[in-house]
């Protein structure tokens, strides 16, 4: 019986197959395979967890982010009012000091005018006194003149007692 190339394969195959049972190498290969199996299934459960974690995060964050933009409209809501509260006031406040501006400077012209009038009327009192002096000096003599400066003495000297 010759031997041909064909059958030192099909020998050399089976004692490589044999040669693997014997070292246990599909057992090696399939606990690695497991392992890497286990390995992937706890990635996928923590890549599971996480991503929960991250989607009540972010519906925390979504959550805490309209409770901001609620109390922001609130925030200005109430300066809003404020401002309008604020911007009445000022007017009011400008309104009366206005009105107080008008009074006093009206007041101030009605002083004004009294004290106009006033001067007015002491220079006409003091012309006529004046032009009282000038005629009365021309047509009194020295005897009226006598007269008239012992009746104002008089006068002044009842009227301080």
């Amino acid at each position: 019986m010759t031997f041909d190339a064909t059958f030192f394969a099909f020998v050399g195959l089976i004692l490589f197959f044999v040669l693997l049972a014997f070292l246990k190498v599909p057992g090696k290969v399939g606990k690695s395979l497991d392992e890497r199996a286990q390995k992937i299934s706890e990635e996928l459960a923590e890549a599971k967890r996480l991503r929960e974690e991250a989607q009540q995060l972010l519906a925390e964050y979504q959550r805490k982010r309209k409770e901001a933009e609620a109390e922001a409209a609130g925030i200005i809501a109430a300066a809003e009012r404020e401002a309008t509260a604020l911007t009445a006031e000022a007017r009011q406040k400008t309104e009366e000091f206005v009105v107080r501006r008008n009074a006093l400077t009206e007041q101030k012209i009605k002083q004004a005018e009294t004290e106009a009038v006033n001067a007015v009327r002491a220079a006409a009192v003091d012309l006529a006194i004046a032009a009282a002096g000038k005629v009365l000096a021309g047509k009194a003599d020295g005897a009226v003149r006598d007269e008239l400066f012992r009746n104002a003495v008089g006068e002044v000297k009842t009227r301080l007692n």
